[in-house]
């Protein structure tokens, strides 16, 4: 997919937010979209995810699966969690999104209604809803606020698992959470413009195998040591 030239403002007459944004991002690449609050980081992501449509410019390429998880989740629809992801489901022609109830732990809310949910909880949903359709580019607008920790430790791994089927994703974050996605180019956000830095290099990846009993105290002494754990598979 490929931004050509895309310019964007919310009036006729207002100011820029984006102005002649030219770049692309490839299959199974991870982009990290970088800035200050207010700069049009969640303009540009809805940009890319057609929510809006640029002022000037166009972009080309755009996949057919785009699964999008806005910085807020809009929770106020009267709908359980099972219902609301049921009926994704069958819009997206997916099928049953009972793996990703598991995954993100939203099991014990089934029944419960999207209103009543915490902010943490609610993402979970919209993330899960993101990834029902298996799309060929993922969004993330700020995907770990509000997140526990056993939620935010989840994204990195199901985010790899996207790329090396071939899918892109996108990421802006604030919190430097993005540290824990080794390889990705970044675009920062600065005054309307863009610019773009490729990866120079990776850090080495292990895997490292222990017994089921002893994997907490493991990635407990991983973290303590400084690095990164980018999944855990049992």
């Amino acid at each position: 997919m490929r931004l050509e030239e895309v310019s964007f403002r919310y009036s006729r007459r207002g100011d820029w937010v984006l102005l002649e944004v030219d770049s692309g991002i490839e299959a199974g690449e991870i982009v990290v979209v970088r800035g200050r609050n207010g700069a049009g980081k969640s303009t540009l992501l809805q940009l890319i995810a057609g929510v809006l449509n640029p002022t000037r410019g166009r972009i080309v390429d755009r996949p057919a699966r785009i699964g999008w998880v806005p910085e807020r989740f809009p929770a106020e629809q009267p709908f359980t969690v099972a219902s609301y992801l049921d009926a994704m489901a069958a819009f997206a022609g997916a099928n049953s999104p009972e793996i990703w109830l598991e995954r993100l732990g939203l099991v014990p809310f089934r029944t419960v209604r999207l209103g009543e949910l915490s902010k943490g909880t609610a993402q979970k949903v919209g993330l899960a809803q993101a990834l029902i359709a298996a799309p060929d580019l993922l969004i993330l607008d700020e995907p770990w606020e509000g997140l526990d920790a056993a939620a935010r430790d989840l994204v990195p791994g199901i985010v790899a698992e996207l790329t090396e089927r071939g899918a892109a994703v996108l990421v802006s974050d604030h919190r430097g959470e993005t540290a824990r996605l080794p390889g990705a180019t970044t675009w920062t956000v600065e005054s309307a413009h863009v610019t773009v830095d490729k990866p120079v290099g990776e850090a080495p990846a292990w895997v490292i195998e222990v017994s089921a009993d002893e994997g907490p105290g493991a990635v407990a002494a991983i973290k303590a040591a400084g690095h990164q754990v980018l999944r855990v598979r049992s």
